[in-house]
């Protein structure tokens, strides 16, 4: 019924206003900055495509430039419609890497700390902005993909320009040609929020800052008639300011309200949506901002009509866009790097050449480049030959910043209240090297330092070394004690133990396969625990040493993760292997003789509704030979501790309550999201623990031990807040834990 009311109305438009001969007129359309504001651009170009008004050309700034230049690429409304309303804004604006994109030193880097600042010279520095905008960039250069080849954005099937702001001059920029995803980073780049972009030599911010509306600069083009849509925020009272982000909102709103006065004058066609009830950042309202640019557009219609009417018929051309999910890379150009080598870079994009990738790969290999911090900006352009085979052009800018100053803090209930601070140099001694140390203060005082030499899909070398220390009750069977002692101590059931251990490792490894992580290397380890609840030692101090000793190894391991959340996992698949053959000792442990221990873990986690999921994890290990040297035999119990030396988390029984040389594990835990990074869970897991089970067959005999949770756990910006209620049926004893923050 529509399209035929339509045909009417323009039939009698066409009579009652007949084109004049040689008439044609050419409309610019005008898009406004404005955040989440500016989806109401679509809805008005829903509008505006049901009038018949052909285009001639848009121009646009920040989310005007975002909206305008896609639809100049040739996505129609309801192309952008559908687009927008499946992106996930939080994760495009925040620049959240995914999880499974990050090789393992990125991965257990992003894990431990809550806050990074720059510390360059020892000074605190501040980021120039909360995001790089990269993810806005993947996004678009995966969407207008089929016009990568143009650098002019005046043969765009629709012509095309953005605004930007040059933050040294304070002038206005026009943005005309280059790469269309770089230009409209630029253009959107609002302070505060995202970095600075670099566009020929000049640093590059919103261009709202200058020109929010760039009206007269699309009526230089030429422009006969002008469509504008002003989706701009009005000045609020102070008690809608309630944010510093809101408030330098405002103070970058004074000019622009006041320019609008004469540039709503030069409009022909003013939509300005009923949008107060939203803010730059109302992303989740998406669909309804949306709408409401379609209704402030309806009135507008039969004008737009009478325009289209003056207008000469011309067919939109018809866009092939590129449906492949695949391309040949034949070879790539890296420019702009200084102190990282070709092979690094192409080791983080896990990329080689020749050969086939999936964008998703190749898009997942960029994200890990972004990971590493060591670039600023990270600009890519596909150039695909007539024989279907692509070269990739890399641009990069390198971070000045050096020194990074990182701050954590947890809690759990074997290490108890922890806060960390750490300092990472880069680039001490070569290109590609990073040096971090972790020192750790609290209930027990901690280090971690790592040097680490990267060197891509080639062997990359590290150190490590690492002081761990706890206290802890613990039953008395846990400890050898000869006849005199146990005689002595026959009324104890437990008693203190103070744990420490020293470790230090050299190793080296390499990505094997793309996606495992291959490393062999050498340890020194230095176990000592004590207990002062009982005996007298030889210095007649009230303790009694139960281990003092130099373990020398060498190991090996392999890993594979692609969880998408370490702590609450709703897909992937995580395998990590280990291997150590201990070759010889020094101190207390006169009796020793060479022993290995191999263990193995693999996890796979499933979304089956939108926000239910479940983990599976089957786990185990085993000592071969060394029956007299127990200090590193496998002990299960607690939850929320970071592991060392076989200890192994356990719902149902507190820490270092279960111990073998032997060990089978296996975990079932369904989670739910009940909002936005809120979980409740429940959890079984079950095991059997004992020395030469696989010698004497009990790894069948029967289920040892169980034990079952129930917790609720929330995401925050300095880990995972959980607290679990866990229950043991042979035991009929319950556990509570609670774990704060990251663990280290």
């Amino acid at each position: 019924m529509k399209k035929i009311l339509f045909i009417v109305f323009v039939l009698i438009s066409t009579v009652a206003f007949p084109q004049q001969k040689g008439e044609d007129l050419k409309v610019g359309l005008v898009l406004s900055g404005g955040g989440a504001k500016g989806l109401a651009h679509i809805g008005a170009l829903k509008i505006i495509e049901q009038s018949g008004i052909r285009i001639d050309y848009i121009g646009g700034t920040s989310m005007g430039a975002i909206i305008g230049s896609l639809y100049a690429a040739g996505y129609s409304a309801k192309q952008l419609d559908s687009i927008f309303l499946a992106t996930d804004f939080n994760t495009l604006i925040q620049d959240e890497i995914p999880r499974s994109a990050k090789t393992f030193y990125e991965k257990e880097e992003s894990e431990k700390y809550a806050l990074v600042l720059p510390f360059d010279n020892f000074k605190v520095g501040f980021p120039s902005g909360l995001s790089k905008g990269q993810n806005v960039y993947n996004l678009f250069s995966r969407l207008t993909s089929h016009v990568n080849d143009i650098s002019d954005f005046s043969q765009l099937p629709i012509p095309f320009f953005c605004v930007a702001t040059d933050v040294e001059t304070g002038k206005e920029v026009i943005l005309d040609r280059g790469y269309l995803p770089r230009a409209v980073t630029a253009s959107g780049a609002l302070p505060s929020l995202f970095s600075p972009v670099v566009i020929n030599n000049q640093v590059l911010i919103d261009g709202g800052v200058v020109n929010n509306y760039p009206i007269e600069e699309l009526r230089a083009k030429g422009m006969d008639i002008i469509i504008g849509v002003d989706v701009q925020d009005s000045l609020k009272s102070r008690e809608n300011l309630k944010s510093a982000f809101e408030v330098l909102v405002q103070v970058n709103n004074y000019r622009t309200i006041k320019d609008m006065t004469e540039k709503r004058k030069m409009t022909d066609v003013y939509i300005n949506p009923n949008i107060e009830d939203f803010s730059v950042v109302s992303f989740d309202a998406g669909e309804a901002i949306i709408d409401a640019g379609a209704e402030a557009s309806a009135p507008f219609i039969e004008q737009m009509m009478d325009i289209a009417s003056r207008q000469l018929p011309r067919e939109r051309k018809k866009i092939e866009f590129l449906e492949r999910d695949s391309l040949y890379v034949k070879e790539v150009k890296i420019e702009g790097t200084k102190n990282y080598t070709r092979s690094y870079v192409l080791g983080k994009l896990k990329l080689r050449t020749p050969s086939k990738i999936t964008y998703k790969s190749l898009s997942e290999g960029i994200n890990n480049l972004s990971a590493t911090g060591n670039f600023q900006d990270i600009n890519y352009r596909i150039f695909t030959d007539d024989n279907d085979k692509s070269t990739l052009l890399f641009s990069l800018r390198e971070n000045d910043s050096k020194m990074l100053l990182r701050i954590g803090a947890h809690y759990d209930d074997l290490y108890n209240a922890a806060a960390l601070l750490n300092v990472t140099r880069k680039r001490v001694f070569t290109n590609n090297d990073i040096a971090s140390l972790d020192f750790i203060v609290g209930d027990n005082i901690r280090y971690n330092f790592n040097y680490y030499i990267d060197k891509g899909f080639y062997w990359s070398v590290g150190f490590n070394s690492s002081y761990n220390n706890f206290e802890k009750n613990v039953d008395l069977s846990y400890v050898s004690l000869d006849q005199q002692q146990a005689e002595q101590n026959v009324s104890l059931n437990k008693i203190s133990l103070d744990y420490s251990d020293f470790t230090n490792q050299i190793f080296a490894e390499t990505l094997f396969q793309r996606i495992f992580t291959l490393g062999v290397g050498a340890e020194h380890k230095y176990l000592r625990y004590l207990s002062e609840t009982i005996g007298i030692d030889e210095n007649n101090l009230p303790r009694t040493v139960f281990e003092s000793t130099n373990y020398y190894s060498g190991f090996g391991f392999l890993k594979y993760d692609t969880f998408d959340n370490s702590f609450f996992p709703n897909s992937g698949v995580y395998f990590e292997g280990d291997f150590h053959l201990y070759l010889f000792a020094e101190g207390r442990n006169d009796d020793f003789e060479q022993f290995s221990i191999a263990k193995a873990r693999f996890g796979y986690a499933k979304s089956f509704l939108k926000k239910f999921s479940a983990v599976l994890t089957t786990e185990g290990g085993f000592k071969i030979g060394g029956n007299n040297t127990r200090s590193l035999d496998f002990s299960l119990g607690g939850y929320g501790f970071k592991e060392i030396n076989n200890i192994i988390p356990f719902y149902g029984y507190e820490a270092l309550s279960l111990r073998g040389d032997t060990y089978l594990k296996s975990s079932l835990l369904f989670d739910y999201e009940i909002f936005r990074k809120n979980h409740l869970n429940i959890a079984v897991n079950i095991a059997n623990v004992g020395d030469d089970l696989f010698t004497d067959g009990k790894w069948i005999d029967g289920l040892d031990y169980s034990g079952f949770a129930l917790g609720y756990g929330l995401e925050t910006f300095f880990g995972p807040i959980e607290l679990k209620y866990s229950f043991s049926p042979e035991t009929h004893n319950s556990e509570w834990f609670v774990n704060v923050g990251y663990r280290f």
